[in-house]
């Protein structure tokens, strides 16, 4: 996947300064193993050769090689040893994080329940605390530890989750990143003793990494990151309003996003600078047919559609998820609702468009555009 999320580390997306409040980012994966951890590690890595002061807060390896050879000489805060039991458990170290007070703490495993004695009852209570004190915090977790989930997971899987992460910590992210790999790719890693020991996989294959719980999964992570970015989105419009900054709203734009690969990032920023030009609120809106649901797409497509989305939520879109089986209505019928005045679309070389939008959806768009301008633009390849 191409890292798009991973910008200036200083500024996850275009916020209101917050005045001694650090930034959060989350990696949301659909399952173990896609790779969340080894995604924070090089993170990492990156910050610091940028000059950043990171620390490991806590990092949770399952003695998976792969992973601790990334942690490499990162600087570790050591964990807090807690006598319970007749054993020690190891937990996160907030006191000593904070004396710390690096500029960025990798904060793993985020659903954990911290053992009795530690200074909260949940890590992402610590992560809460860590960002309430100017520190930048990058966390990750699974889809299926989210609260407003949990009886759906049980659904799907069978499998009651008992750690959860409480919706209003993800709708307070600064940026949620999904992580991904195809369905087959996990399981292979899962054979390989890449997730679980060697004791554990067969069972792990015939119960919770059944293709149809992770394919449900792998959905249910990439909707709530959509939906995340239009609550975030809201959230900040509230905060323009608090302050006494009116944002404009008499200009609207929408730009239609696809998995196309070829000179998708083009169009995503010139659409940006477009709706910077008009002050224009602005939307990035995939339309999700049966032929290209989320169980048929390819990985390549699949992850194409991830940097997209990702890249639109960078750059100050909210990100729309739409299903239907007519995309041209899907749009159109958004766009009045919505009120949108502008509409861009990309004109790439022929079947891009047909294979995600319909043959003539530039043709449909225009002829439809009595409320809006639609504007085509060129991608490469």
């Amino acid at each position: 996947m191409n890292d798009q999320d991973e910008r200036d580390p200083a500024a996850f997306l275009d916020l209101e300064p917050q005045a001694k409040k650090g930034t959060l980012k989350v990696y949301l994966g659909g399952a173990a193993g896609v790779g969340k951890t080894y995604r924070m590690l090089d993170e990492a890595h990156r910050l610091r050769s940028e000059g950043h002061d990171v620390v490991l807060g806590f990092v949770e390896t399952h003695k998976r090689a792969e992973t601790e050879r990334r942690i490499g000489d990162l600087e570790i805060v050591p964990p807090h040893d807690i006598p319970y039991r007749g054993v020690i458990l190891k937990e996160m170290d907030v006191d000593a994080i904070l004396r710390r007070k690096p500029e960025f703490a990798i904060v793993d495993e985020l659903a954990h329940t911290n053992a009795p004695g530690s200074r909260h009852h949940f890590r992402y209570q610590d992560a809460e605390e860590l960002v309430s004190t100017g520190i930048n915090v990058i966390t990750a977790f699974n889809i299926q530890h989210l609260e407003s989930l949990r009886q759906i997971v049980r659904r799907i899987s069978g499998i009651d989750v008992r750690e959860t992460v409480p919706d209003s910590f993800l709708a307070h992210a600064d940026q949620v990143v999904t992580v991904d790999i195809s369905v087959e790719e996990l399981r292979q890693r899962l054979r390989e003793g890449k997730i679980y020991p060697p004791e554990r996989v067969e069972q792990a294959l015939r119960n919770f990494f059944k293709p149809s719980n992770l394919a449900a999964l792998r959905e249910l992570a990439l909707r709530e990151v959509a939906r995340d970015q239009g609550r975030h989105r809201e959230e900040l419009e509230l905060l323009r309003r608090e302050g006494g900054r009116r944002a404009r709203v008499g200009e609207r734009l929408m730009v239609c996003l696809s998995s196309n690969p070829f000179g998708s990032e083009e169009l995503l920023r010139k659409a940006a600078r477009m709706a910077d030009r008009l002050n224009a609120d602005w939307y990035g809106v995939h339309v999700e047919t049966p032929s290209e649901s989320l169980q048929k797409i390819s990985t390549s497509d699949f992850r194409a559609l991830l940097d997209n989305i990702n890249l639109a939520a960078d750059l100050g879109a909210e990100t729309v998820w739409l299903k239907s089986n007519d995309v041209v209505k899907a749009l159109i019928d958004f766009a009045h609702e919505n009120q949108i005045t502008h509409v861009v679309i990309g004109r790439s070389r022929p079947g891009i468009w047909r294979r995600f939008l319909g043959r003539s959806v530039a043709d449909k768009l225009i002829s439809a555009a009595r409320d809006f301008d639609v504007e085509l633009v060129s991608q490469a390849g």
